[in-house]
């Protein structure tokens, strides 16, 4: 390691001493997958313990109500997890945000539930990448950055979200409310490749449910009094797949609705996801659907609602962010870890936080791969370098590097 000044060697081999693997093995041991409320519950508790060694406030806050529609179009509330909040020094006069989330993909009955070793220095489990590790790689950092004399230059706030793999419709405005007046974000998603490479400019994502109402009929005797509902919703995923080009990905992916043969449906509702690559892209969007939905509408004599939104915006690479990144390889090459960056097409909470105007580096966890699948891996020797990646970026970014 070269180019460290005494503070930041002192801070990296702090990290080296940090309890992160058995950590890793305990919170994965315990299944919290985003559905699964009392898994959640379960897993927060040991977080909360765990963070609380930190100094500031530390809770659990409820979701925010978030509304669901159902199969047959009626629409209730959903109940989401408790997220954990902390907050240190909101004097300090650097401020960060860093973010991680508690779930999983893995609901309480799916198969994988266990954490085992599928070889050595490769731990095998559900959220062992994504990403518990990412929480342990968190912690350990900041009690390294604590550990420090510098650590009184900054102040930051912690959110892990419950509710991250399903949009983060719960945890977005704490999110939203936490990214005030941050001069930067690390978020603990795992590395976009199992070398450490970093997710660069991401596309947003928008989650829509077409809620189409017709008239029923009897399909023998007066089909033509009738309005198909479900022929309707068919001619809206067909009208949105033709639009798609490459700045926006439109993946028309569930109809509900119809029933016996003999009766014409009046009810479907068609689920669709959008992925826009630029704000500009978000905003054609937007229109189309508004469009497509008013030109269908009116062909097939039918009324639609549409319910959703676009939860992740665009996360585009601006000169602030790409600063930021520059400052994750410096501390990279210092510490012997080459890193480098690549677009990719998935979304994170880094989306929610971009669009507050705070630059992110959302894969700042670690480096494993097969995530969202039982084959789901984690490389062990990665939550050391991570950890000490992380540290040396906090404590650059207190001497206003990289701002």
């Amino acid at each position: 390691m070269q180019g460290l000044s005494t503070i930041e060697a002192a801070a990296v081999e702090h990290c080296a001493d940090a309890p992160m693997l058995a950590q890793v093995e305990q919170w994965a041991a315990i299944n919290s997958g985003s559905r699964n409320l009392a898994g959640l519950d379960a897993v927060a508790a040991p977080l909360a313990d765990a963070f609380a060694d930190l100094p500031g406030a530390i809770e659990l806050q409820a979701a925010a109500p978030v509304e669901a529609v159902a199969a047959d179009g009626s629409r209730s509330e959903i109940a989401h997890g408790r997220n954990l909040h902390l907050r240190v020094r909101p004097e300090a006069p650097i401020q960060l945000l860093l973010t991680g989330h508690m779930d999983t993909v893995f609901a309480a009955d799916h198969p994988f539930q266990t954490v085992f070793w599928r070889e050595t220095g490769v731990l095998g489990g559900p959220g062992v990448a994504d990403m518990k590790s990412g929480l342990a790689i968190l912690l350990a950092a900041l009690r390294a950055v604590e550990a420090s004399p510098l650590a009184e230059r900054i102040g930051y706030e912690v959110v892990i979200n419950s509710d991250e793999e399903v949009g983060s419709a719960g945890s977005a405005a704490l999110i939203a409310q936490a990214a005030r007046g941050k001069k930067a974000a690390l978020t603990y998603e795992p590395s976009a490749l199992p070398d450490g490479t970093l997710a660069g400019a991401r596309p947003g994502s928008g989650n829509f449910s077409l809620i189409v109402t017709g008239r029923a009929a009897h399909a023998g005797r007066n089909p033509e009094e009738g309005r198909n509902a479900l022929l309707a919703a068919a001619a809206l995923a067909l009208r949105l797949a033709e639009a798609r080009d490459a700045g926006l990905k439109i993946n028309p992916a569930k109809i509900d609705g119809g029933g016996p043969n003999n009766v014409v449906p009046d009810h479907a509702v068609l689920r669709v996801n959008l992925r826009p690559m630029t704000p500009e892209d978000e905003a054609r969007a937007r229109a189309l659907i508004d469009e497509t939905v008013t030109t269908i509408a009116a062909a097939h004599d039918v009324s639609i609602h549409i319910h959703g939104g676009f939860g992740r915006p665009p996360k585009p690479m601006d000169a602030a962010t790409t600063r930021l990144f520059e400052l994750v390889k410096s501390c990279g090459a210092d510490l012997g870890q080459p890193i480098g960056w690549r677009d990719t097409g998935g979304v994170c909470d880094g989306n929610n936080i971009a669009a507050c105007g705070v630059p992110v580096v959302d894969t700042m966890g670690a480096r494993g791969g097969s995530i969202h699948s039982d084959q789901e891996f984690l490389i062990v020797d990665s939550l050391v370098e991570r950890a000490q990646l992380s540290a040396l970026t906090i404590l650059r970014l207190a001497d206003g590097e990289g701002l």
